[in-house]
């Protein structure tokens, strides 16, 4: 008998995002019986090596700091993470990343052979609509370029009566 192959679920992780976002990913993790992958990518870094599995090693945009590392996953996210997901059956990991969230999220989920990408929306505020707008949302690239299911969890909600944020006057 073989054994099992084991599927993964990726959920793009960040300092300060609502736990929803990760608690649905886990839901769905568990529901598929896969791993659970808090992927983080740092945005001021950029890729130079993928190594195969998964990790890389990058650079910093900044040209006063031009030593190679590996990305490191931020501590006090890792700690987060463990005491939301600590109490649940399930098994999960984390991944640091570099570069375009888009692109990073997109190729760890071709290494791994992720059954999905779960990401969540940002606030609905002009300021971030504004970032999404001139940046390209990470959930828009993803379903461009992926032939993968991508899950975008809506954080805040605009209700139907509600303007949004980009038709403000």
């Amino acid at each position: 008998m073989t054994a099992k192959p084991i599927a993964h679920v990726i959920v793009g992780v960040l300092p300060g995002q609502p736990d929803a976002v990760v608690l649905q990913a886990a839901t769905f993790a568990q529901r598929f019986d896969a791993e659970l992958v808090c992927a983080y990518v740092d945005v001021n870094r950029y890729m130079i090596f993928d190594l195969g599995d998964g990790s890389m090693t990058s650079f910093p945009i900044d040209q006063d700091l031009l030593e190679p590392t590996d990305p490191s996953f931020d501590p006090a996210l890792l700690e987060h993470l463990t005491t939301l997901l600590g109490g649940l059956d399930l098994s999960w990991s984390t991944r640091a990343l570099a570069g375009d969230p888009a692109l990073a999220l997109g190729a760890l989920a071709d290494t791994i052979d992720a059954a999905m990408i779960v990401v969540g929306t940002r606030e609905a505020t002009v300021r971030a609509t504004l970032g999404e707008f001139f940046n390209g949302a990470v959930a828009v690239h993803l379903a461009h370029r992926q032939h993968r299911p991508v899950v975008v969890i809506p954080l805040a909600p605009v209700p139907l009566d509600k303007a949004l944020p980009w038709n403000e006057s």
